[in-house]
Parts: structure tokens; sequence; C-alpha cells
């Protein structure tokens, strides 16, 4: 097990369990009565994004069903259908009147997985949250085993898979995604061998504190640690892909490091834009203010004449673009207070509190 701490603390659950409504989510419950036989209290919940996964579904299903009926534990299985444009719609409802603890949730277009995940967390209801892929490559045989691994060390928020014996191509996929987690790894400061594996187990505090956008589903591990996630990386199991196509393609690499800088303001300046904008804007000011002070010297002791010089032009430019700056870092300040204080959000989280 490869730990990769977080100092950062955690939020408490009864503040954080706000079920989102969406009104791009249509929720498809199963029948009353196989609903009365569902149990009170889920412990675990587990989110798969699907897209064009028909041929998969219902072996998907039988596995997570295999896996987790022996343990004991109460789940409840959330397939998010990413608007698929094959049978995944029928086919999820036709497994849902089979078992009473699959919940399938349809959006009502494809937003992407990121907004997938996302809508599969607002509804989950457990106190730990698995996600995985529902291509069959993830095997569902390890979640046991990782959630044993939260059971068993209350200080573990997350459990992330690592694909040490990753079954897919070489140069197509294993070597972009090596480059990537190395990049990922040394921007966010958060290291993962890899980052691109969907199976992962959180305590739902964590995820409660997550909201995913565009396409940020690949950092969840760094922006868990931002949450105050405490994560160890273990090896699971990995197969190659039988059937389906893959959704990925090697022109993920450039929106991965488009995504990573917007993750790394986020990790370092969320709470404090004005560092951000106005230290570049400052220093800005500052070369600007001095190429023009010393063509002012120049201009009035030394009689020169500096109305063609070119150092003017970049003078003048740098203060302007440098004020511009620093009034976009006041702003995004102003913005950071709008977005917390209206709804009374805290830009901190406890893990726990003194007791009297």
């Amino acid at each position: 097990m490869s730990p990769s701490a977080s100092p950062l603390p955690t939020v408490a659950r009864d503040a954080a369990r706000t079920v989102a409504s969406d009104a791009a989510v249509a929720v498809r419950r199963p029948s009353q009565g196989a609903a009365a036989d569902a149990p009170a209290a889920i412990a675990v919940s587990i989110v798969i994004p699907v897209y064009n996964e028909a041929d998969n579904l219902a072996e998907l299903v039988a596995r997570i069903d295999a896996a987790m009926t022996p343990t004991g534990r109460s789940f409840e299985l959330i397939l998010v259908d990413d608007g698929s444009r094959d049978d995944s719609c029928r086919a999820l409802d036709e497994l849902a009147r089979q078992h009473h603890w699959l919940r399938p949730l349809e959006l009502i277009r494809n937003y992407g997985q990121s907004t997938a995940l996302q809508a599969g967390f607002d509804h989950a209801r457990g106190d730990y949250v698995v996600t995985l892929d529902g291509d069959l490559q993830n095997d569902p045989v390890e979640i046991p085993r990782l959630l044993d691994l939260l059971d068993a060390d209350p200080a573990i928020d997350v459990v992330s898979g690592w694909r040490r014996e990753r079954q897919d191509r070489t140069w197509s996929r294993k070597v972009p995604s090596w480059l990537a987690n190395r990049l990922i790894s040394a921007v966010t400061g958060v290291r993962l061998h890899d980052y691109g594996c969907a199976l992962k187990v959180y305590r739902y505090p964590i995820i409660a504190n997550l909201r995913l956008y565009g396409e940020l589903h690949r950092f969840i591990p760094a922006l868990a640690a931002e949450a105050g996630a405490r994560i160890v990386e273990e090896p699971v199991l990995h197969h190659p892909r039988t059937r389906g196509k893959s959704k990925y393609g090697i022109d993920r690499a450039l929106r991965v490091v488009l995504d990573l800088l917007w993750v790394k303001f986020m990790m370092r300046f969320l709470h404090r834009p004005v560092h951000a904008f106005g230290g570049v804007g400052l220093a800005l000011v500052l070369v600007g203010a001095a190429l023009l002070l010393d063509l002012t010297f120049d201009k009035l002791v030394a009689g020169h004449d500096i109305g063609g010089r070119p150092l003017l032009m970049l003078g003048t430019l740098l203060v302007l673009v440098g004020v511009q700056l620093l009034a976009t870092g006041v702003v995004a300040e102003l913005l950071t207070r709008v977005y917390h204080e209206p709804q009374g959000r805290r830009q901190y989280a406890l893990r726990r509190t003194a007791t009297s």
C-alpha cells in the first residue's frame, strides 16, 4: 500500500450531505415492492458512469452482485447513463426491475464523465462511495478489499487503485498515461502512480466536498486532497477490454494540460486570487514604471528626444496591463466572498472538534 497523505482537514458529515436536484437528471426508481425490501441504511454507494455500454451492463451488475452480496454490507449501485445512444437505457430499466439495490440515473444528454460522476455523487447515500468504469476492465471483486482498508484505518479517507499490471496498448494508452501521471503528481504535489484508474473508494464527507466540472474527473485525487483527504494507493486487478469501444484517445493529452492549469490555480489561489493576479500585475507595473522613470530622467536631465523610442511604448503597455491585472485580482477577491458568504459556505473544513 503506497501512501500519499495530505494534511488538510475534512468536513463534518452532517453539514455536507445535501442532495442536489438537477433538472438534467431523471431518476428512475424501482417498483414500490422492490423499494420496500431495500435496506433502510446504505453502507456503500457504487457510482459508475456508462456511455454506450449496453453489452457490458448485465455482466457488470452480476459481478458487483457477486462481489458485494457475500460481504453483508448494505449497498446501492448507481449507474449513470450519460446520454447513451445504444440500448443502455433499456438494459438499465430491465436490470433495475431485477435488483432492488440498482438505481439508474439517466442524463438528458451526453455531458461527459465528470458530470456523470457528479450526478452519481449527488444521489449517493452510502457512508462509503466507490467509483469504477463500466467497461469491465476494473474488477468489482476488488471492492470489498479496498473497503476493508478504510475500515482498518480511520485515518485513511481515500483508497486509490493502481493498475500496476495494466492491460492496454503501450503507445496509445500506457505511455501517455505514464507521462500524465508524472506531470499531474509534480504540479499538484499529490504523488500517485495512476491517476487514471477509475477504481477508488472514498469516505462520503470527502465526496460531499467535491464539485466536478468540465473534465476534472482525472484529478479527483488531487481535488480530494484539497478537500482534506488522506490518500493511499493500492494495486488492483486490470483486464483487457473485451466488448465495446474505448472512449479515450491520444487527443485527451492537451485537455489534461489545460485542466491541470485550472486545478493548480484552484488548489493554490482559490481563496486568495489577488495573490495570483496581483503578484503578476504588481511586477509589470514596477518594471513599466522603472522604464518610464528612466525615460523621464533622460528627457528632463539629458534633454534627449524620447517620443520615438520603443521603451516608451513598452513601459506604458506594462503599466496598463499591470493595472488591469491588479483590478482583476480585486474583482476576483470580491467574487470569492460572493461565492462563500451569501450561502454561508465556509472557507475551511474541520476534521473534528473538541468535546466538552
